[in-house]
């Protein structure tokens, strides 16, 4: 009996042994969890995003040329430690959200954030198509004060871009600890494709992202993997202060008009493309040009359709559509009706807010797609 009382108390001892060895491995690899996304090794950086299911997420980013490795996790709350099952549940505080590792070398925090609202639906407050809940709602986590920047400026844009009826929601929040999901999550696109396909497909997440961007969605991925997508950015105020002239400055920054007649641009008849003045992103061709007789330089279209964000201008007891740039956020000018075949459109702009590029030095100056555009004129 003694013995058998002995082995007893030995097989207790050695599975409270067990499950102490146990605990204490989960914890280790927590805290060395935590350590790995905290601090990135070399030149590689760190960027939080939730968008929902987080198996979507991070399939999606994973996709994008200079992305290192994509985690998904939790983020946002007040529990410690939280499980799958605790966050789906609510009442924890935490998002679904993944931690995007990237070369910044190679694609900027800007290009995350534009690839990021062309993945989400930022006028949903409730959750992400299928995912109802606090816990699937969108949000960019900011680890310092220029990714702070970066996405109010990019938040801004999308409100003014038209793309959406509605208000964008998505919240801007500091980043504070991010918990890494369990493993079974981890890459479940790749782990479970063809579960994961089913249920993307039943989300309407890509029938909700076709429906509002086309064929564009992907559009960052595509052209960064062809050497395409150029990096316009908006400096900050300060920089802008510096760089610009006090007409400049007045125009672009504070929705001003400069004087007709008596501006740069108005009666140029060279050959080449007008940029913003503060991005460089290019927006109109001398070939669209024409004389309106109102003193400013007007064109028929945009050069390119993509870098002009039109919105509803009622200042000055009067209904107009302004027209201000994509990435820079400028105000250019307005947009009317009033225009010559074949569009019927006037792009009444302020010479204050383009830079012109003659077409000899289209290709100096990095425009050199633009260049065959003047190969047929004489």
């Amino acid at each position: 009996m003694k013995a058998i009382v002995s082995i007893a108390i030995m097989i207790i001892f050695g599975l409270i042994l067990v499950a102490w060895l146990n605990l204490g491995s989960n914890a280790m690899e927590k805290e060395k969890m935590e350590e790995v996304t905290s601090e990135m090794p070399g030149n590689l950086k760190t960027a939080t995003f939730a968008g929902g299911c987080f198996w979507c997420t991070e399939s999606d980013f994973e996709k994008v040329e200079g992305v290192k490795e994509v985690i998904s996790g939790y983020t946002g709350g007040h529990k410690e430690n939280p499980t799958y099952e605790e966050v789906s549940a609510g009442g924890t505080g935490h998002v679904e959200a993944v931690q995007v590792i990237y070369d910044p070398d190679k694609v900027s925090y800007k290009e995350l954030l534009d690839y990021f609202w062309r993945h989400v639906n930022p006028t949903d407050s409730g959750g992400q198509f299928v995912d109802r809940g606090s816990q699937y709602g969108s949000a960019i986590f900011y680890h310092d004060e220029e990714q702070k920047r970066l996405a109010e400026e990019s938040k801004r844009e999308i409100e003014a871009s038209g793309v959406f009826d509605a208000p964008i929601v998505t919240e801007i929040v500091k980043f504070k600890k991010f918990y890494r999901a369990e493993d079974y999550h981890q890459d479940y696109y790749k782990t479970h494709s063809l579960s994961y396909k089913f249920y993307r497909w039943k989300s309407g997440r890509d029938q909700f992202l076709e429906k509002h961007w086309g064929k564009k969605g992907e559009t960052m991925a595509a052209e960064k993997s062809e050497g395409k997508y150029m990096k316009y950015t908006k400096p900050s105020q300060e920089e802008l202060k510096k760089k610009l002239t006090p007409s400049q400055y007045k125009v672009t920054q504070k929705e001003g008009t400069e004087p007709p007649f008596d501006n740069e641009y108005w009666d140029n008849k060279k050959e080449g493309i007008y940029v913003d003045i503060v991005s460089g992103e290019p927006l109109f061709s001398s070939k669209d040009k024409y004389d309106s007789h109102t003193g400013w330089p007007s064109f028929t279209r945009p050069l390119v359709p993509e870098n002009i964000v039109e919105k509803a201008d009622n200042s000055l007891f009067m209904k107009r559509t302004e027209v201000r740039s994509r990435y820079a956020d400028s105000h250019l000018g307005h947009v009317f009706n009033d225009g010559p075949p074949p569009t019927g459109l006037r792009y009444c702009m302020n010479s204050a807010a383009l830079l012109f590029i003659p077409k000899e030095d289209l290709e100096k100056e990095g425009y050199g797609e633009f260049v065959k555009l003047f190969s047929d004129m004489k």
